[in-house]
Parts: C-alpha cells; structure tokens; sequence
C-alpha cells in the first residue's frame, strides 16, 4: 500500500512540474527515462547490493537537472502548480514516517526528529490558498525569503539522508542507517522528487524576481 502510494506521489511531481513549467514534453521525458533506468536498478536490488553506486546516481540526477533548468522558459512557468509540488512535502513526509516504523528510514530523517521539510509543505499550502481566494500573490520579498528557507530546509534533509545512509560518509543513524532510498520506488525521493522540488523553489525565485523586474 506504502509503496503505491509513494508510487501515486511521484506521478503527482512529475505532473505539476510538466505543467508547471509549461508543459514542456522533453522536461518531463528527461526525468522518465531516468526514472526507469534508476528503478530497474533499485527493482533488481543493484543499489542494495551495492550502495557505493548509489551516489553515482545521485551526481547523474544533479547534472539531469542542471540541464532541465537551462531548457526551461521563464515566461511560460505556472505559479500555482510549481507551488502545488511543496505541498506534495506533505504526503512525502507522511511516507517517510511510515518508513521509519517499519525501520528502513532513521527517526532523525522524519518529522519527529531533524527533518523540518513538513512545515514548508504546510506554508506552501496556505500560500496556494491565499493567493487563490484573494486573487493576488503574497509579498515578493516574503515568498523569496520563503523559497529560500525552503531550499535551506530541504538542503538540511538531504545532508541527513546521505550521512545516514551505509555508506563509507556515514555519520548518524547507525542503529538504523537509510536503507530504503536505496529499494524500489522510494529510489524515486532522491533521483525525482528532490531534485524537482529543488528546482521549483529555483524557478519560483527567477519567476518573482522576472515578473517584478518588468513591471
């Protein structure tokens, strides 16, 4: 059940950030074929058998998303819906907690711990709703300090996962290490999800400081 609903999760991202960014087929090609790739491995348990080739994937992902950034338009990104994948740090949350009982996450990686990601899921969501029913957007130089705490935020979780992941870095979490990133589909948080939620946050920034600049 977990993993389908990770599974819908990721689905979900890979849809707001297609519209997002104006629907753009080749963004979102970019990031399936990687997606493939990255599940087979982690279906066959290549990562679990071999967890050094996992930051390897992890660099791809960085350069595949470098490259995304530079295809994109600013001209033709959609607020609402690049807003609408923080809120998906929601559920995402939600999911790593569920992990965490079933010790394949550490506690520090979820909301009960170190990982604060939750609360900006939570403002983007109100952010979504106030700029719905009042019809305007917030503050320019609040929603760029908020993207900037939001890219601090996820950042932070980011150094947990990867300290306290098996690998020779590791620095936390021995007890109960992050195996989980590691197995099929909840590879998909580091390879897809992050990386688009990292570049919403990027794109919003450009979008705020573009649509002022021409006023």
């Amino acid at each position: 059940m977990l993993e389908a609903i990770f599974l819908f999760i990721t689905l979900l991202t890979l849809s707001l950030f297609y519209i997002g960014t104006g629907k753009d087929l080749r963004l979102v090609l970019i990031f399936i074929v990687w997606q493939l790739l990255i599940g087979l491995l982690s279906y066959f348990e290549v990562f679990k058998e071999k967890p050094q080739l996992f930051p390897m994937a992890i660099v791809a992902t960085i350069l595949l998303s470098v490259l995304c950034l530079r295809m994109i338009t600013v001209s033709k990104l959609k607020r609402n819906f690049l807003i609408g994948i923080h809120i998906v740090r929601i559920p995402v949350e939600l999911c790593l907690y569920a992990l965490y009982i079933e010790s394949q996450v550490p506690e520090i990686m979820t909301f009960s711990g170190w990982n604060f990601d939750v609360l900006i899921g939570i403002s983007a969501g109100t952010i979504f709703i106030y700029e719905l029913v009042k019809n305007n957007t917030v503050a320019r130089k609040s929603f760029i300090v908020w993207n900037y705490i939001g890219l601090l935020f996820l950042s932070f979780i980011v150094i947990i996962a990867i300290l306290s992941s098996p690998l020779p870095i590791q620095q936390f979490a021995f007890e109960q290490p992050n195996v989980a990133l590691f197995q099929f589909p909840y590879c998909f948080l580091p390879t897809c999800i992050v990386p688009l939620v990292y570049l919403s946050h990027i794109l919003l920034i450009k979008d705020t400081i573009n649509y002022n600049s021409q006023k």
